[in-house]
């Protein structure tokens, strides 16, 4: 083999090496977290994701270079929906971004500097720089809400279609139906006697009465 054609094997060799660098650079690992305990789940990057509890009663994990948030009504044990009404102030401030569909899923393109007056970038370590490309999901049947935000338009994306939603808390519908039974039943009960009360004769109800005393004044021993 000449010098030329050892040449030019080197060089094809080098451009797979350098490629498959790149390709273990690029390339996101990733692992199943579970928003509940055994209920709905997510991807996340693999050994950069953490999670850092609940801030302001809403759920959050996040790795360098995003953050995930969650909340689930039937989590939230508050009888007024603090938490609720914070995780929808996020949405909005999120959806002031510019707004893309992005195969299939709604996106909203936000300035990292627009997310620094959202509490929770505060509180967590995010690196905030450039755009980031924001996914909120919600589910009717789990009741999860859920908002990705990463500068990674393919993790926010490959997270978003990742999701499997379950419900863990138990059906309130039987519940929910007994109660609007009850209020129906009630409510027929007072037209009733509404009704009862506004068909009677006023003056035959009193002489009945009138009549029923006379008979127990003229059988009782004692007169008054």
């Amino acid at each position: 083999m000449d010098n030329k054609k050892i040449i030019i094997l080197g060089i094809i060799i080098m451009i797979i090496v350098v490629a498959i660098i790149l390709l273990m650079l690029t390339t996101v690992n990733y692992e199943k977290i579970e928003i509940t305990p055994n209920g709905t789940s997510i991807d996340a990057p693999a050994k950069q994701t953490k999670y850092n509890g609940k801030i302001e009663g809403a759920k959050v994990w996040n790795w360098n270079n995003g953050i995930l948030v969650s909340y689930n009504p039937n989590e939230d044990k508050n009888l007024i929906k603090v938490t609720e009404i914070g995780f929808n102030a996020l949405n909005k401030i999120i959806q002031n971004g510019e707004k893309q569909d992005i195969d299939g899923y709604t996106c909203y393109i936000i300035n990292a500097e627009d997310l620094i007056q959202v509490h929770i970038f505060e509180v967590i370590k995010v690196n905030l720089n450039g755009k980031f490309y924001c996914i909120p999901l919600s589910n009717e049947t789990s009741h999860d809400n859920l908002i990705i935000c990463c500068n990674n338009k393919d993790i926010a994306l490959h997270m978003a279609k990742s999701v499997q939603y379950k419900n863990v808390f138990p059906d309130n519908n039987h519940l929910n139906n007994t109660i609007s039974k009850v209020e129906n039943m009630t409510e027929d009960l007072r037209s009733k006697a509404n009704d009862y009360a506004n068909n009677q004769n006023l003056n035959d109800i009193k002489s009945t009465i009138e009549d029923k005393v006379g008979d127990l004044q003229s059988k009782s021993p004692i007169k008054l």
